[in-house]
């Protein structure tokens, strides 16, 4: 976790492959590599691009130190002219990569790598771990706060998370995502992030009695007073004596600024309608009723179903886990190789499978929006240099099923590219903006779909396109490979 040189972080057959092409290719040899997500994680209609500037720090700090070459070579497998080569390994190629916080579907490039073939070629792991897993957990967020209609989520999953990485770089995901704050001190500190909590059982437990807990506690935090109420009783125990408790604070003249109480068992929808009544009757109207306790995005949708009165959520083990979708599925495979003119040849995947064919060629990818609504239409996957006039008619079609077309007219779309250049022969180029500056991108992306794209459950599919050219040159490979 606090190492910044992550050269190794990698899997042994990237390495492999490294000193196969340093013993029998061209080891500059220019090679296109994408990674790209076959289908949308939790069953949704769209995904969130997390985690690339995990991605350029490990970029930047790409190197191999003396004791990574020394456990190389104890291995016994790589040559010593191989690890006298790797001495010197920089990245020199280029980056694209669309942006975080950005919403992407399946099959589109969310990183693309052009670089000599040992280079692109090592990074592949790495680049895929950061960027699945972020991305994983970003989309996870958005999804529990879509169901949470504008109340605030809290990401309280560290001690659920797989390990401190997942714990740390999970919230920092999560945040894109549209979380208002996490537990997570450190993420706190290192992403400049909001942090909240509350407190435990055993606070309670402590003391002598609950009242006694819930007063001292108060004394303490005035102004960020939220209490627990299920240690005991929840109605008849827990939210009598908080009332007592604010009570006694307004009788003091202490403001009532960030006041309530949190619910973490038991039925949540009749707690908090019961525990809403008795607060508004006591004089407390502006209380926050908080929950907690395994929720995800369909236990939160479920109780708004049901009236519940709650207006902040603690979500944990299935947010920083995304539990019923524990990865993210994005895949890295070569689309081209740079022939001696100086233009690249498309390359291409084969599978019985047809949704894991790849798409060749150097790629950039188009959103296309409705002029009218600002939400999205459609993606255009096309080669690099393709451009297109919003002012004239574009035809779309299915690339699985090519006899579905729609025509948009001209003057009725705009188009935005995606991909943005990140390294340029080596140097980063790009700045990443702060952790809430891309949530605040991430909510203007969610902006862009549709309602019924983002419904949790059968949500609409937004369609991804290929241009004609693509296509073609797609077709023509396919017929080249039947034919051999």
């Amino acid at each position: 976790m606090d190492r910044q040189n992550l050269t190794l972080l990698t899997d042994l057959y990237e390495l492999t492959m490294m000193q196969g092409y340093f013993k029998n290719k061209d080891k500059n040899e220019t090679v296109i590599f994408d990674a790209f997500y076959r289908a949308n994680p939790n069953g949704g209609g769209y995904a969130i691009a997390a985690g690339l500037e995990q991605v350029i720090n490990y970029i930047k700090n790409l190197r191999f130190a003396e004791e990574d070459i020394a456990y190389l070579a104890s291995l016994g497998i790589f040559d010593s002219e191989f690890l006298d080569y790797l001495q010197d390994f920089r990245f020199t190629g280029d980056i694209y990569a669309i942006p975080e916080g950005t919403v992407i579907f399946p099959r589109e490039p969310f990183v693309k790598v052009i670089a000599p073939i040992m280079q692109a070629q090592l990074v592949e792991t790495a680049i895929l771990t950061i960027i699945n897993h972020q991305s994983l957990i970003a989309t996870k967020a958005s999804r529990v706060c879509f169901a949470a209609q504008g109340d605030g989520i809290m990401e309280f999953g560290l001690r659920r998370a797989q390990g401190p990485d997942a714990g740390i770089y999970g919230a920092r995901a999560a945040m894109i995502g549209g979380c208002v704050a996490t537990s997570n001190v450190l993420a706190g500190q290192l992403f400049d992030v909001p942090v909240k909590g509350t407190h435990a059982h055993s606070w309670i437990m402590s003391f002598p009695d609950e009242y006694t807990a819930f007063k001292t506690y108060a004394d303490i935090y005035p102004n960020a007073c939220i209490l627990l109420v299920d240690t005991y009783d929840t109605l008849k125990s827990g939210v009598p004596n908080a009332i007592r408790v604010f009570t006694e604070m307004r009788e003091a003249g202490i403001p009532l600024t960030s006041y309530g109480i949190r619910l973490d068992s038991g039925d949540l929808a009749y707690l908090s309608k019961k525990a809403r009544k008795m607060l508004d009757a006591a004089g407390f109207p502006d209380a926050v009723i908080s929950a907690s306790n395994d929720l995800d995005e369909y236990l939160i949708d479920s109780l708004k179903v049901q009236g519940a009165t709650i207006t902040s959520w603690g979500v944990g083990t299935n947010l920083i886990t995304s539990k019923d979708c524990p990865s993210f599925g994005g895949v890295y495979k070569l689309a081209a190789v740079k022939g001696a003119d100086g233009s690249f040849i498309p390359k291409i995947k084969l599978s019985e499978n047809s949704e894991k064919v790849t798409n060749p060629g150097n790629k950039t990818i188009y959103r296309i929006y409705e002029k009218d609504t600002g939400k999205i239409k459609a993606d255009l996957i096309c080669l690099a240099d393709e451009h297109f006039d919003p002012s004239e008619p574009m035809k779309l079609f299915d690339p699985v099923e090519p006899w579905k077309k729609t025509r948009l007219e001209g003057g009725t779309y705009t188009l935005r590219e995606l991909m943005v250049p990140i390294f340029q022969n080596g140097e980063c180029c790009y700045t990443s903006p702060k952790v809430m500056e891309i949530r605040d991108i991430c909510q203007k992306e969610l902006n862009t779909l549709w309602d019924e794209t983002r419904r949790l459950v059968n949500p609409h599919k937004v369609y991804v396109d290929l241009s004609q050219k693509l296509y073609d040159t797609k077709i023509k490979l396919l017929d080249e490979m039947s034919e051999k």
